[in-house]
């Protein structure tokens, strides 16, 4: 049965998978009320697992060092919690199986923002050719499928992996309508963002370093 993970928890690990977060898109994030983030958002900064930065007028939370080892010992004890070992078993095959379709991903976007020109050279795209377009963004809708099952497995086990699906569905429905910007633009809100977050969660969860997977 999937697992709800613990409030403080959620609001924790939003602030990672965002890397720098407001109030308002930390309780997005973590689907807990905006007072209820703000909350435990001050208890995380008491105890020194969040600071509060800002720069030219706008600002955000960021883990601290000692926030991402406490964020980690949670994500721990909560796989540790089952004791059928399942949910382990299932965030490692999800590792084993995003590492191929995180590079079919990596490409698409790099292909959406650059592509062949003259003399081997490579251009910015400047998205007048539909059939380069398009055969990108059939590449990426294939990828959302065939992640489709990993996240399905992932929310089997531990509930905030739910969402995931219809991020991605909602940012290639804009792309497709004509807002380039939901494939490989800066945010939460593209193709990109999505896949950031899934990224830097499952390899929170499975206690691995980025890049050490493809090292591995």
């Amino acid at each position: 049965m999937s697992r709800a993970s613990e409030p403080e928890l959620l609001v924790l690990h939003a602030v990672r998978v965002r890397g720098t977060a407001d109030d308002a898109a930390v309780a997005e994030r973590s689907g807990v009320s905006l007072e209820a983030a703000r909350e435990h958002l001050l208890d995380l900064e008491a105890f020194g697992h969040v600071t509060w930065a800002e720069f030219a007028g706008t600002g955000g939370w960021s883990l601290t060092e000692r926030g991402r080892a406490e964020d980690e010992r949670r994500l721990a004890g909560e796989l540790g919690a089952d004791p059928t070992g399942r949910a382990v078993a299932v965030v490692r095959e999800a590792v084993a199986a995003f590492g191929p379709l995180n590079a079919r991903l990596l490409k698409a976007c790099t292909d959406w923002q650059l592509r062949p020109g003259d003399g081997g050279r490579l251009d910015v795209n400047d998205h007048r050719d539909a059939s380069w377009d398009g055969r990108v963004l059939d590449e990426l809708a294939d990828v959302v499928d065939a992640v489709r099952p990993v996240l399905a497995a992932l929310a089997g086990e531990l509930a905030r992996f739910a969402g995931y699906d219809a991020r991605l569905d909602d940012a290639l429905t804009a792309a497709r309508s004509g807002d380039g910007a939901r494939v490989a633009g800066l945010g939460a809100a593209s193709v990109h963002g999505v896949w950031m977050e899934l990224h830097e969660d499952l390899l929170a969860t499975a206690g691995i370093p980025r890049g050490a997977e493809v090292a591995g």
